[in-house]
């Protein structure tokens, strides 16, 4: 009795152990294949505990959460014959951890490498300006060329970013002078063309004033007072505008009738200067020759 009591207790030792070393837990980051006598089980293991056949089965735990993976600086040639090295990043995670386990060695370094040459071919395929300015573009043709091998490894692509596009130093001199020279041109035409409108509010200001002289008289009134607001400056006006018009009026006058014109004073009130103290006049001055008299016309006389 006792020695059946030995052997039980022996046997439930012997079946705990067993269980034991078949148990296996796996992790919620993870999903476990199964190899029975070296052949994969099409099922997977899902988080949690999980037994095994011992001596048969083996697993081997895949990793599914999403992987960050740099691309290294790859040089290359673009389209339009610049040299640049371009660096990337590749997202990806797997979703058949049967097939990541079969098809393919490592799937890491595979998409890697993949990825490296896939970025090397899409800056051979791109101009420069594509590689600054539309990225998005070239973002979704370079996970479109890596996603196709990899979608047989059970490999999903999420994203590919290009990081960084180094140029070359005489490259980035003569971009910084072409992006000089555009503003220099946009500052020109600017100016140009507030000149173009500047001038044209002046030719319509010049018709306006010229309907109306009396805007004119009113306009240098207006300059008059700004500039006596200015205390650091001088204002001179050495002769009444209204007096060179009444002037100008009265010669126009008596040019019309045919008589001479008025001797106008100079400007400033000045005279003419007066003789020296014992000096003799020449009476000719004095003299104002006398009007020659008007033709008359002779009577006209009939003959017999």
């Amino acid at each position: 009795m006792e020695g059946t009591v030995v052997a039980v207790a022996l046997v439930v030792v012997l079946a705990l152990l067993v269980l034991r070393s078949g148990m296996r837990v796996v992790n919620q980051i993870e999903r476990g294949v199964v190899f029975r006598w070296g052949k994969a089980l099409p099922q997977q293991r899902q988080p949690g505990i999980t037994f095994l056949i011992p001596v048969a089965d083996r697993m081997r735990k895949v990793n599914v959460q999403v992987v960050t993976m740099p691309v290294p600086t790859q040089e290359g040639i673009t389209k339009d014959n610049v040299s640049v090295k371009v660096d990337a990043v590749v997202y990806f995670r797997v979703t058949d951890p049967v097939r990541a386990t079969i098809e393919v060695q490592d799937y890491v370094f595979a998409v890697g490498q993949v990825a490296q040459s896939s970025l090397r071919s899409i800056i051979g395929k791109s101009d420069l300006d594509d590689l600054l300015t539309d990225r998005e573009r070239l973002h979704e043709g370079l996970a479109l060329m890596i996603d196709s091998p990899a979608a047989g490894w059970g490999v999903h692509i999420d994203r590919v970013e290009i990081k960084d596009v180094q140029l070359p130093e005489s490259l980035k001199r003569s971009m910084s002078r072409q992006a000089e020279a555009e503003r220099e041109r946009r500052a020109r035409v600017i100016t140009a063309d507030g000149e173009f409108q500047a001038a044209q509010q002046l030719a319509n200001a010049s018709r306006i004033m010229s309907d109306t002289p009396e805007a004119m008289q009113l306009r240098l009134l207006q300059t008059v007072v700004e500039v006596a607001a200015e205390k650091n400056s001088t204002l001179v006006m050495p002769f009444p505008v209204e007096l060179l018009r009444y002037f100008d009026r009265a010669a126009a006058k008596l040019g019309s009738e045919g008589g001479p014109a008025p001797a106008v004073p100079p400007a400033g009130g000045a005279q003419a200067p007066a003789a020296a103290p014992g000096a003799r006049r020449d009476p000719r001055l004095d003299e104002v020759p006398a009007p020659a008299p008007a033709p008359q016309s002779l009577p006209h006389t009939e003959q017999a």
